[in-house]
């Protein structure tokens, strides 16, 4: 069979190299389009980030091709039906970075609770003082997820070896998991009640756009912290301000912003010319919430280890190796 994987950085051709005894393999450092299409119009597998063109004049060109294997959760950047209709099957990567996220998120909190900042840098400036720096345990807290999706649930688990009592909330309960996780589900005003500290782990989309808003926050418990690593447009911004200055909120971890730009995956950022096209320190040098001394920001970072990306590459390699051996895994249905 013939392998095209485009889209494709150097360091990444390792992860494929395997499939090149037994299959012809090509790398296109460049994203698919027409023109690439029309130079491997004998491809049978192809694989691509999101900034391939999967369009049904791209597909078209194509005389061969069985399977797509995108780098990618998302499939919306596919014409799943011109694949639905020529029975070109699909693969994505369902997920790559459930636990690399969870962790931030408790790095994040561990640096609000610890001052690490602050500590760091007043110990830089040789000064060894310890005004100002008393924090706060975590055993014994409660901490509320919003949002119980394998992020969500791998952010319950880590708390409960911190010795927290986690209450969460979701849409679709997944009791079976909470019962082995050892945490409980509660209604949204409970959770707001009695947690110390609120995690989001909810999509990104209309319906959870500004879910975190003025009521919301008069609902919570007086001095909680909340943390942020799903998607900025799930907090109303100025309410988020309000309830930060007045002290509502002892403080916030955010590693999202609602200025970003559109993210669908989170890989994105790491791309380099989605970097040249979206200046992320431009469009937030001038926020607020930056020069706010209990906010504490990093730069939509939380999904970025080594390891999380391996796996994109791994899953990649694992969807193509298992569709030539009629196993095809992570299949989406056209």
């Amino acid at each position: 069979m013939k392998i095209v994987i485009f889209d494709v950085e150097p360091w990444e051709c390792e992860t494929f190299e395997p499939l090149q005894e037994k299959h012809e393999l090509v790398f296109e450092q460049d994203a698919l389009d027409a023109e690439a299409a029309e130079k491997h119009v004998d491809a049978d597998i192809v694989s691509a980030f999101i900034y391939s063109d999967f369009s049904r004049e791209v597909l078209d060109r194509f005389g061969n091709l069985q399977f797509i294997a995108t780098r990618s959760t998302g499939v919306d950047h596919i014409d799943m039906d011109w694949c639905r209709e020529n029975g070109v099957a699909v693969s994505n990567v369902p997920t790559y970075g459930a636990n690399t996220v969870a962790e931030h998120v408790f790095a994040l909190l561990l640096a609000i609770s610890h001052n690490v900042v602050d500590a760091a840098e007043r110990t830089r400036r040789g000064d060894f003082m310890q005004g100002g720096l008393q924090g706060f345990d975590l055993m014994g807290r409660t901490m509320g997820v919003i949002g119980t999706g394998d992020i969500g649930v791998h952010t319950a688990r880590i708390a409960r070896g911190f010795g927290m009592e986690v209450l969460a909330f979701d849409v679709k309960p997944r009791e079976d998991v909470a019962r082995e996780t050892g945490f409980d589900y509660v209604e949204m005003d409970e959770l707001l009640r009695r947690s110390d500290v609120i995690s989001l782990h909810v999509p990104g989309n209309e319906k959870t756009r500004n879910l975190i808003d003025a009521d919301v926050f008069d609902r919570m418990k007086d001095g909680a912290v909340l943390i942020n690593t799903a998607r900025g447009t799930v907090v109303e911004t100025e309410a988020l301000l309000q309830a930060l200055s007045s002290g509502k909120l002892r403080a916030a971890g955010l590693d999202v912003l609602p200025e970003e730009p559109v993210v669908r995956e989170e890989a994105e950022l790491l791309r380099s010319y989605f970097d040249r096209a979206h200046h992320l320190d431009t469009l937030l040098a001038d926020h607020i919430l930056l020069r706010m001394r209990n906010v504490l920001i990093t730069p939509h970072t939380g999904f970025n280890t080594r390891e999380a990306v391996q796996r994109i590459l791994d899953t990649t390699r694992e969807n193509i190796e298992g569709f030539m051996a009629g196993r095809a895994p992570n299949l989406v249905t056209p």
